[in-house]
């Protein structure tokens, strides 16, 4: 025997109508989203469409979480950070991430 779960949206707000889309946002650090009719999905856009002209656009990824790239205004070559430790006889994975007190011990050498 076979079954089939048919799931419907129902609209947030009213809890009634068929949603027809889900409408996905953040604030503060934290992700929302809110499953609307088409004409309620309108009128979120539109009472936000003030705040969202006057903002910055952040990147994302394709899993909808930001990506996070940390940098420094002094740009080092993981290259010469990583000859420079094996010469030290640190231990440095040889891909990836070098831990952040390599390389200030890297900088701290004048290199």
């Amino acid at each position: 025997m076979a079954t089939k779960t048919n799931v419907m949206l129902v609209d947030d707000l009213d809890g009634e109508s068929p949603a027809d889309t889900t409408v996905k946002f953040g604030i503060s650090g934290t992700e929302y989203e809110i499953d609307l009719t088409d004409d309620n999905a309108a009128e979120f856009r539109n009472a936000l469409s003030k705040y969202v002209s006057a903002a910055r656009k952040v990147g994302s990824t394709s899993k909808g979480r930001a990506a996070v790239r940390h940098t420094t205004t002094e740009s080092t070559d993981p290259v010469a950070v990583r000859a420079w430790a094996k010469g030290q006889g640190i231990d440095v994975s040889p891909r990836g991430r070098i831990k952040a007190d390599v390389v200030e011990r890297f900088r701290a050498a004048g290199n």
